[in-house]
């Protein structure tokens, strides 16, 4: 992706100590993107967010005010296309699940180099889960626990959406944990098809985020097609 690719990623990082908010939002700056916003606070946080509208929000967990999963789920509910990168000192699995749940497109230590989150920005701004190594082990096996769980049915449940093959073959490669570029390197496409095959599937399924999407796989047993 080239720095004019990347200047067109907008950015907003959110913590509550100036001085790693300030080194964060400079360092991704200089590397292309455009950091559009900053903020404190889990309130100041949403605000802004909702008015600038960012592509990627950099989020820390333990933020004044509101905690940053209440952030993440009220930005992502209203606006599912954004992507949140989780930025922590925290790596306690309760904190990476719940930080999930709550429409965290991926989770990454604070222990982690300048480049290394330069390169997770860029990532989840193209839909790719972003996880610190271990944790995404960690994360796919909560939702196969989760999968195992009964689920109780209504009567008057709608019926399956009906995907199409191709459709169906981008999920089930999703839910293996390939990346949208490995999926379109397998498949022979490009990583634009293989983006618009997720859209087409998150529409029809009713479903917000690449996160839900992997459960949904899960339950159904495309993971081990």
């Amino acid at each position: 992706m080239s720095t004019n690719e990347l200047h067109e990623i907008r950015v907003m990082v959110v913590d509550d100590h100036p001085m790693w908010r300030d080194a964060v939002a400079r360092d991704l700056a200089a590397a292309g993107f455009d950091v559009v916003a900053t903020a404190g606070d889990g309130p100041e946080a949403v605000r802004r967010a909702r008015a600038v509208t960012p592509d990627v929000l950099v989020l820390d967990l333990n933020l004044p005010g509101m905690p940053g999963v209440q952030v993440c789920k009220e930005l992502v509910g209203a606006h599912p296309a954004l992507r949140v990168l989780v930025l922590s000192a925290s790596g306690e699995h309760a904190d990476v699940l719940e930080a999930v749940k709550s429409g965290a497109t991926g989770y990454l230590l604070k222990s982690a180099g300048a480049q290394e989150l330069i390169d997770a920005v860029r990532r989840t701004a193209a839909g790719d889960p972003v996880f610190t190594p271990g944790l995404a082990g960690l994360v796919l096996g909560e939702y196969r626990r989760l999968a195992t769980d009964p689920v109780p049915t209504a009567s008057d449940e709608p019926k399956a959406p009906q995907l199409t093959d191709r459709e169906t073959e981008v999920l089930r490669l999703v839910a293996k944990g390939l990346s949208y570029k490995q999926i379109a390197e397998r498949l022979v496409i490009s990583h634009r098809t293989v983006q618009n095959h997720v859209q087409n599937t998150l529409g029809k399924l009713q479903l917000h985020n690449r996160v839900e999407l992997v459960r949904y796989a899960i339950e159904r047993g495309l993971d081990d097609a």
